[in-house]
């Protein structure tokens, strides 16, 4: 109990130490269960008064709704339309889109900060989440993409072992006077519920005791149509005001000038950042590593907003200009192999003014590598087999569909209660009929098996679909390949006179370029670090460096890079550090 209190502080600094007694109390009883996800991640839970405070995945502490509902401030806190609730719940990460931009602006975090999610209108957190990105970028993406990655929500299982209560209702923070006016407009129209309903119409009226979804035990704290119209309002205000100043800056479309900034950002890159030395250069690394730098304060780069869409169609443009050459070194991984620093184009370009001069710029390449590098969103996907054909027909999917674990799991459940297959006498068992017969037992259990547990029809399924998976890159449009991805696999091998080094290889895979992990390692280290080609592969290149430095790597791989350990094989071979004498 100590320990976890000890955990617990230093995770939540923010805790005073009256609220830490009484949040992890001395006396009280405190039970401690472990749990495993769909995923098969296994989850320690702290039970307190019979709810869950605290929840723990990979020696990481994360706080429960319950305990944000006692206290609101824990985290920094982004706000989402009610509506939103329900897609959470159902296991979808919170978009950028449906986050509301505050008139007090968003809090400041950084990417892997952890967050809580609230409802317009309520104080209350409804989730906690990860963001994906930083406060910055969120902004400078133009609130597009995936913004938080979605740990645990009111309404899901972990909530359910605790007493199933709804959401207290919290008023907003008022920040600023224009916000305490509005408020007060609001509670002399609303005399009877201030802060529950914005709207003045009593047809849109919304009631306390109306606020309890009995089809979905929930207790969203709804906004009336009014709030929302003058949310979206000043955003579209805040958004054209911003129009008016780029256009009266630049004439140009803003398509026009997007083309001019990566035209720009490219020759600049190509003149001042790339060495001959450094081909075959990942695109996604030269776009990442080298154009992001080369833009001018600001600014951002944005292929969306380009007239190509994709990174790819401007590197074929350019290629039809024979400024470079692009090839597919690896499956579904470009590289630039060639670049022609004799073309006019690269000469005639001048850098703008304010840019440091190239061999400054070259200095600090593997410092800007390091910190541009965005871990990519690995998601693991599963294509429907001529086998298992017979069970996902009746949901209209056929030979060659992709689908994502949760949705082969929807269309398990529907299968089974359509037909009417779960036991009656004990609901956690499915009865096996023909068609899962045929599709999840092996011949010599299709005699001895008549009813499966719920985990082991949907593991069975699981394991009889084609793996596949979704590889997207920071900037980039998602890849999806065969197979389950391959780690990054780090081994040691004896050389001659009894010499150690360490093997890297699939880095690419990851989006990490070779070079400049080698690069990186040598500076750490100070040793001898090269690239080799992978025996028995064409294309395939790994990083050699001389001693055991799994330490180094893995504290680059885990720590500044933010991979997840699950995705790199060969850490347990890291040298045992004994006692100094």
């Amino acid at each position: 109990r100590r320990k976890l209190r000890a955990d617990v502080a230093a995770a939540f600094p923010h805790l005073s130490a009256e609220q830490l007694a009484e949040f992890i109390p001395n006396k009280e009883e405190l039970n401690v269960i472990k749990i495993y996800s769909h995923k098969g991640e296994a989850v320690t839970v702290y039970m307190n008064h019979r709810n869950p405070i605290l929840f723990e995945i990979e020696k990481a502490l994360y706080p429960t709704v319950y305990t944000l509902w006692l206290y609101p401030d824990l985290l920094p806190a982004f706000s989402t339309w009610p509506p939103v609730l329900q897609k959470l719940a159902g296991g979808a990460d919170l978009m950028l889109p449906g986050v509301v931009v505050p008139s007090s602006g968003f809090p400041q975090v950084e990417r892997g900060a952890l967050c809580a999610v609230t409802l317009l209108g309520n104080r209350a957190p409804v989730a906690v989440v990860v963001a994906t990105m930083s406060t910055a970028e969120m902004l400078a993406a133009g609130m597009k993409g995936k913004g938080f990655a979605v740990l645990h929500t009111y309404m899901d299982h972990l909530w359910e072992y605790g007493d199933k209560s709804c959401p207290p209702a919290l008023a907003p923070l008022v920040t600023d006077s224009a916000e305490k006016e509005s408020a007060e407009d609001e509670e002399e129209m609303e005399k009877k519920e201030p802060v529950i309903s914005f709207s003045t119409d009593p047809l849109q009226h919304v009631d306390v005791g109306d606020l309890s979804l009995k089809e979905q035990d929930s207790c969203a704290v709804l906004m009336g149509t009014e709030g929302l119209e003058e949310s979206r309002a000043a955003e579209t205000a805040q958004d054209a005001n911003a129009e008016v100043q780029r256009e009266a800056e630049d004439s140009r479309t803003p398509q026009e000038q997007m083309d001019a900034l990566f035209n720009q950002c490219f020759f600049h890159a190509l003149k001042c950042k790339v060495k001959k030395s450094d081909l075959p250069l990942l695109t996604s690394t030269f776009l990442r590593s080298h154009m992001f730098s080369c833009c001018p304060a600001g600014q951002q780069l944005d292929i969306k907003k380009s007239s190509y869409k994709k990174f790819s169609k401007f590197l074929q443009c350019m290629q039809q200009q024979r400024i470079l050459q692009v090839k597919e070194l690896n499956k579904g991984v470009e590289s630039i192999v060639e670049v022609d620093w004799k073309h006019p184009d690269i000469k005639a370009f001048a850098v703008p003014e304010g840019f440091s001069s190239a061999s400054a710029a070259q200095d600090s390449k593997s410092e800007d590598r390091e910190q541009a590098y965005h871990a990519p969103e690995i998601i693991p996907l599963y294509g429907v087999s001529t086998k298992m054909i017979p069970l996902f027909q009746e949901s209209g999917h056929r030979k060659g569909s992709i689908l994502s674990s949760s949705e082969v799991r929807n269309i398990i459940i529907n299968y089974v209660k359509t037909n009417e297959l779960v036991d009656e006498t004990n609901k956690n068992f499915v009865r096996v009929n023909a068609v899962l017969c045929d599709c999840l037992l092996d011949k010599s259990e299709q005699d001895e098996i008549s009813k499966l547990k719920w985990d082991d029809l949907l593991s069975r399924c699981l394991e009889r679909l084609q793996p596949l998976h979704q590889v997207t890159f920071f900037g980039q449009d998602p890849i999806v390949r065969k197979g389950n991805i391959e780690p990054i696999d780090i081994t040691i091998a004896q050389r001659s006179s009894n010499k150690k080094v360490t093997i890297i290889k699939n880095l690419e895979l990851y989006g990490l370029d070779p070079q400049c992990v080698a690069n990186i390692l040598q500076q750490k280290v100070q040793a001898s670090a090269t690239i080799t080609p992978v025996p028995g592969t064409k294309d395939r290149v790994q990083v050699q460096i001389q001693g055991n430095q799994i330490h180094h790597l893995a504290k680059m791989l885990l720590e500044e890079y933010q991979l997840p350990r699950k995705y790199i094989q060969g850490l347990e071979k890291a040298p045992k550090l004994g006692r100094k004498k």
